[in-house]
């Protein structure tokens, strides 16, 4: 029970509609018990003690009792749907609240799929035993406990007998609940698996049929679907061990009722009657004792739930605020490091080992290396959005650490390698750092990265609705909205992370031109493999292997003739012999 005592916050302040759930509830249950005592009066005072006076009255509250148990249940599921479905709501909003605070570090790990998966079926399965299976295990543990209480009442001797099983069936139901919780927990975790495949093979369809691997996927997509076939079939192998013992043990009971019951009788110990009533009360304890497996079965399926839930909720953010944050509307843009390492993980090697430098407010810093040097490691520790081993960052004089996130991020302007658009108006996605754009600024930065010409070329225009990740554009159309997106904050800090990588030349020079206007008063860092677009630079950082091995303006490196030369001999070598072979 530790999983529901940790989740106890998302349902415990909605108990009211549990324990309305549980008063109709027991209402019902005891209606349920007075079945076999009206059974044993009609066939001992009506049927063989030919009191037929007495059939209106039993009759009429026959029809009483089920209509007093039809309302009665009726108000009993409705109020536990309610106490489970609130509970979830509560719990959800959390869980989509923690993974939106998570640091990148976790996303490095997760699988998309997989926390899907925890976000539905995982809170369906917790939901469904709130509202159904809490209130059942009471009902089955009153109900067995009153129908002993009657059946004691009966016959004693015929109690003993008939329930000589008890403890062997509770033996089992004990084992079998051993042997079901870690393979339902093995499911969920397959079906996670499953999900984060079909999710990866839909996202990335395109390069699917580009390199004609629609074998490879379909085999990839069997085998996982296989691994969840068989952890539910090695599942279902445990029912089919368990369930018919139960059902044998429960049998038997029935088999020493009527046996010793029959003797009973025969010896005028027992009226007929009420063998019959304890004909239908032993089912009353059986059937909820061989039940008490479904209900285990509901228990062992939301704790395993549970517990893939916990490790969300419970998962370490190292991303925290002060208590009292630093805010400040707006940064002037002077950014300096001191001595910063990063490592992404404890055993990992330095992403970035010793790294100093000072960027003075509307200052341009080019970053240029060969991939995983380290370019936008550096840039994302500006933003928080992983925190440094070693050393410290300051922005306008105070530490990262001191400021507010949103202060932070307000005032940083990112524009991402890999560029996302959202599912809605193109006028939605440029405006979705800043909700409150006007049309008129929201048409500037668009003008301003170059995007405004092709959008009022759309049917729509900025009314445009684009399709999942921007579905529907080219990739430099993507790469100017987000770069409008950018403009559109009206960042301190502006930060280009190979944002013209997707353009075609011509684009890319109309964009760098759109963006020297953009960059004045603004201090912007380019993270580029191109060196034309880190020609115009107040500074260049060239790294290797995290560590910043150059520094200068391009012409200054030019001379030092170290590794930026040597990019830039590769970059424009080929230009250099066409220029010589067209003069030669």
């Amino acid at each position: 029970m530790e999983t529901f005592k940790k989740l106890k916050e998302f349902y415990w302040p909605f108990k009211s509609y549990f324990i309305w759930s549980v008063v109709f509830m027991l209402l019902i249950t005891g209606i349920t018990v007075v079945y076999p005592i009206i059974l044993q009066v009609t066939i001992d005072e009506v049927v063989l003690g030919g009191k037929n006076n007495w059939i209106p009255y039993l009759a009429l509250g026959f029809i009483a009792i089920m209509i007093v148990k039809g309302i009665g249940t009726y108000i009993h599921q409705y109020t536990g749907d309610l106490f489970g479905i609130t509970s979830v709501y509560k719990l959800r909003n959390s869980l989509y609240e923690k993974l939106q605070y998570l640091p990148f570090r976790y996303y490095d790990n997760a699988k998309t799929g997989d926390l899907m998966s925890r976000l539905t079926a995982d809170v369906e399965g917790f939901r469904f035993f709130l509202s159904f299976g809490f209130s059942e295990l009471l009902r089955l543990i009153i109900l067995v406990m009153s129908t002993f209480a009657v059946m004691f009442y009966y016959s004693p001797a015929l109690t003993i007998v008939t329930l000589i099983t008890l403890p062997f069936l509770a033996v089992v139901v004990y084992k079998f609940e051993k042997s079901v919780h870690p393979a339902f927990r093995a499911i969920r975790k397959s079906f996670g698996k499953l999900n984060t495949n079909v999710q990866e093979n839909i996202s990335g369809i395109n390069t699917v049929k580009s390199l004609s691997r629609e074998d490879y996927v379909i085999d990839k997509f069997n085998s996982s679907n296989g691994d969840y076939k068989d952890k539910y079939l090695f599942t279902s192998a445990i029912w089919a061990k368990y369930f018919p013992l139960m059902e044998y043990l429960g049998n038997l009971s029935v088999v020493l009722l009527l046996s010793f019951g029959g003797y009973l009788v025969i010896n005028g110990s027992l009226r007929p009657g009420e063998l019959v009533a304890f004909y239908s009360l032993v089912g009353y304890i059986m059937w909820p004792i061989m039940n008490l497996g479904f209900v285990i079965n509901l228990f062992s399926q939301s704790k395993a739930s549970g517990e893939r839930l916990l490790e969300i909720l419970e998962a370490e953010n190292e991303i925290t605020e002060k208590e009292k944050p630093y805010y400040s509307e707006k940064l002037s843009g002077d950014v300096r490091f001191k001595d910063v390492t990063l490592r992404y993980g404890e055993e990992d090697k330095d992403a970035l080992f010793d790294i100093s430098f000072h960027a003075h407010p509307g200052k341009v810093v080019g970053l240029i290396g060969s991939t995983g040097s380290g370019k936008t490691s550096l840039t994302q520790l500006m933003t928080r959005f992983y925190e440094p081993h070693k050393g410290q960052i300051f922005i306008d004089g105070v530490d990262v650490q001191e400021y507010s996130l949103q202060s932070i991020r307000s005032n940083i302007g990112f524009v991402l390698q890999e560029s996302f658009l959202f599912s809605s108006s193109i006028k939605a996605n440029i405006s979705y750092g800043r909700p409150d754009a006007t049309m008129d600024e929201i048409i500037d930065a668009a003008k301003r990265a170059q995007a405004h010409d092709f959008i009022m070329e759309l049917p729509d225009g900025y009314d445009t609705m684009l399709g999942e990740r921007g579905m529907g554009l080219s990739g430099g159309q993507k790469q100017r909205i987000a770069i409008a997106r950018s403009i559109c904050v009206d960042p301190s800090i502006l930060i280009l992370d190979d944002a013209t990588s997707a353009v075609d030349m011509e684009t890319e020079f109309k964009i760098q031109k759109a963006l020297k206007e953009v960059m004045r008063g603004r201090t912007t860092f380019i993270i580029a493999h191109r060196i034309s677009s880190l020609k115009h630079a107040d500074e260049i950082l060239v790294l290797e292997k995290g560590t910043i091995v150059e520094r200068g303006t391009h012409e200054q490196l030019l001379k030092n003739k170290g590794p930026y030369q040597r990019i830039y001999d590769i970059q424009y070598q080929d230009k250099d012999k066409i220029l010589k072979k067209q003069m030669g």
